[in-house]
C-alpha cells in the first residue's frame, strides 16, 4: 500500500511514524489524551472506534492480541492499515469501514473499547464532508457520543471497559448522567484544559 508523498504528512508520536493522508483527522490534544492513557492486556480483543489515522490501534496492538478498528472514511480505513504496517503490527490489526458498531454482529464483544468522538457542536448543512464528520457531531455536539453510549452495552464484556474522550463543548456531565441510567460506572481518568475547552477522558465499566 502506498500513498502519494504530495497528499501525506508524517507525524511521530513516542517511537511511532504516522503517515496522514489529506482528508483525514489529524491527530490533536484530544488524542494525545487517549494515548496517554491506554492500558490493555496482552491477552485482551481491543476496538477502537472512529480510529482515524490509526495511532490508537497501533498503540493497543503493541500489547493487546488483537487489534479491530473502524472508521466511516474509507481514507481514513486506508490510512490506519498503511500506519499499522509501517509500525510493524499489522499482523495483529484489523481495519474495517463502517459507522460505529455496524460492522459487527450484536453479540460480538471486546475487552477494551476506545472513541475520540466527533464533539464540536455544527448546524445540519455543516460536516457533510468525510473530514468535516471527524469533528462535526450536530447541534449538541453529542450525535456520535448518544448513538456510541447507547450501544455500548452490547459490545462490551462484562469485565471489560471503554474509553471515551469528552468534552466541555458538549456536557460531559450529560454524558456521564445517560452512562449511568444504562447500568455503567464512570471514573474521569484524566483531563486537560485549553483556552476554550476541557477535554476529559472517561473510563467506563459495568456496575
Amino acid at each position: 500500500m502506498k500513498l502519494s508523498s504530495m497528499d501525506v504528512k508524517a507525524v511521530d508520536f513516542g517511537d511511532l511514524t504516522l503517515h496522514i493522508e489529506d482528508g483525514v483527522y489529524n491527530p490533536s490534544d484530544d488524542t494525545f489524551l487517549l494515548a496517554r492513557n491506554l492500558e490493555v492486556g496482552v491477552d485482551d480483543v481491543a476496538l477502537d472506534v472512529g480510529t482515524g489515522c490509526g495511532i490508537i490501534a497501533v498503540l493497543l496492538a503493541k500489547k493487546a492480541r488483537r487489534v479491530i478498528a473502524t472508521d466511516v472514511n474509507p481514507r481514513a480505513v486506508r490510512c490506519a492499515q498503511l500506519n499499522a504496517k509501517l509500525n510493524e503490527v499489522d499482523g495483529r490489526v484489523e481495519v474495517l469501514c463502517g459507522d460505529l458498531f455496524t460492522p459487527f454482529r450484536k453479540e460480538e464483544k471486546f475487552d477494551l473499547i476506545t472513541f475520540n468522538p466527533p464533539y464540536l457542536p455544527s448546524e445540519p448543512c455543516e460536516g457533510n464532508s468525510m473530514i468535516d464528520r471527524a469533528w462535526s457531531s450536530g447541534p449538541s455536539g453529542r450525535a456520535l457520543t448518544d448513538r456510541f453510549i447507547k450501544e455500548l452495552g452490547r459490545h462490551l464484556k462484562g469485565s471489560g471497559r471503554a474509553l471515551l474522550v469528552q468534552s466541555s463543548l458538549m456536557n460531559v456531565d450529560e454524558t456521564i448522567r445517560k452512562l449511568d441510567r444504562l447500568g455503567f460506572a464512570v471514573q474521569v481518568m484524566d483531563k486537560r484544559r485549553f483556552f476554550f475547552e476541557e477535554i476529559a477522558l472517561l473510563e467506563i465499566t459495568f456496575k
